[in-house]
């Protein structure tokens, strides 16, 4: 692929594929989008094809590293260090403008409507006429703004554990307030005799550690959505932490926010920062904006949001989590161009966990609620990525590939 489809920017990139299946597989062909961003899709090629696999018997499986990530990666290693895989873990300044200055003009290519780009020369390349796409979080972005660009390229869309398409939710203000209930039905359902939000509450205007204690759910909500790990003890921890003993929380918040060895091969940060910084909808505008004013902005931003829209947290944690501690020092930048449309007219199935914490349910019921043909399955008890994680999920989307 060109770096700069402009060609005012000299370079190539090599972009892994993988490929399972024949071309004259019944329901044509299946692009599968993996997340992050920064995430690669060739290693999981085996894991989608045991998760899918009634839906892989009739379609062929194409897969892709995306621009910047896999074997490819953008490597940035001390914002690898810093934050590995993490959305909320904030990093120093320092480490995002290292980043930045590595990738120089580069930074500027590695938007998402460069990857729908490459996306539409792979389908070329494969001598497909139209496909159907399935994307797991970020790739609902990439997947949607495909289908957006290219409406009649795609058959059927699967949308799972969805990011907002128009690029909006950086402050994560649905999932700090989706919080509540979600400790709330944990708790019920284990019997515990304690409300676990009002803890949560009481602790993190004490401590200060909101972000920290973000970070932990966001995280459980994608390896323990339940919160009934006897390992972790989430719910006992935070109350233990409200009523005076602080050790199993504070020491659950540092190793889930400790540095990562997670290799830019396996999720790359830096590719992270410059694909969120180009495309997401900011306070302050978009990536262009220049770095001064930006914290201010952000600042009175922050200060209007209501208190009750994201209890049990303080609305500060909003604004200091990783997301726009990112962004705020991402020097100004190409912005993503986004599709000119904003329907997709195609039947979308879209997936969500209702114990999501990375990308709350609420999001899928906007994203349902202005989609023609979308069809909406929230699956109880289940988190992030349900295709993956939930056999709910899997099923779902088979049902519909197949329908």
């Amino acid at each position: 692929m060109p770096l700069d489809r402009t060609g005012a920017v000299p370079g190539t990139l090599k972009l892994r594929t993988a490929v399972f299946g024949t071309a004259d597989a019944p329901r044509g062909t299946l692009l599968f989008l993996t997340g992050g961003p920064g995430q690669p899709g060739v290693p999981y090629v085996q894991r989608i094809r045991e998760r899918l696999p009634e839906a892989l018997a009739q379609y062929r499986l194409v897969m892709i590293d995306q621009r910047g990530t896999g074997e490819a990666a953008v490597d940035c290693p001390e914002l690898q260090r810093e934050v590995g895989s993490s959305d909320t873990v904030a990093p120093t300044p320092g480490a995002v403008t290292a980043c930045a200055e590595h990738l120089g003009v580069k930074r500027n290519f590695y938007t998402t409507a460069d990857t729908v780009a490459d996306l539409e020369d792979l389908r070329r390349a494969l001598g497909v006429g139209s496909w159907t796409l399935d994307g797991v979080s970020y790739g609902t972005f990439t997947a949607g703004q495909y289908a957006l660009a290219h409406p009649h390229r795609v058959r059927k869309l699967v949308l799972d554990s969805v990011v907002p398409l128009d690029g909006a939710g950086v402050l994560y203000e649905d999932a700090l307030g989706h919080s509540a209930q979600v400790l709330r039905t944990a708790c019920r359902e284990q019997g515990c005799r304690f409300d676990p939000a009002r803890d949560l509450a009481t602790v993190v205007r004490r401590d200060g550690n909101g972000v920290g204690v973000f970070n932990l759910l966001v995280i459980a909500s994608i390896i323990d959505p339940k919160l009934d790990n006897r390992r972790f003890g989430i719910l006992g921890a935070i109350h233990a932490s409200a009523s005076g003993d602080r050790a199993r929380l504070d020491g659950l918040v540092a190793g889930f926010s400790a540095p990562s060895d997670e290799p830019a091969s396996e999720f790359s940060s830096g590719l992270h920062a410059a694909t969120l910084c180009a495309d997401s909808r900011w306070p302050w505008g978009d990536a262009s904006a220049p770095v001064e004013g930006r914290e201010r902005t952000l600042n009175r931003v922050v200060r209007r949001i209501r208190p009750a829209a994201v209890w049990p947290f303080e609305r500060e944690t909003a604004g200091a989590q990783g997301i726009p501690r990112t962004c705020l020092p991402w020097p100004a930048s190409r912005p993503n161009q986004a599709a000119h449309r904003h329907t997709l007219t195609m039947a979308v199935l879209i997936l969500a966990g209702d114990r999501d914490l990375s990308t709350p349910v609420r999001w899928a019921r906007d994203l349902a609620a202005v989609t023609p043909r979308a069809e909406l399955v929230v699956l109880a008890g289940a988190g992030h990525s349900t295709q993956s994680r939930s056999d709910g999920g899997a099923r779902a989307a088979e049902k519909f590939l197949l329908r």
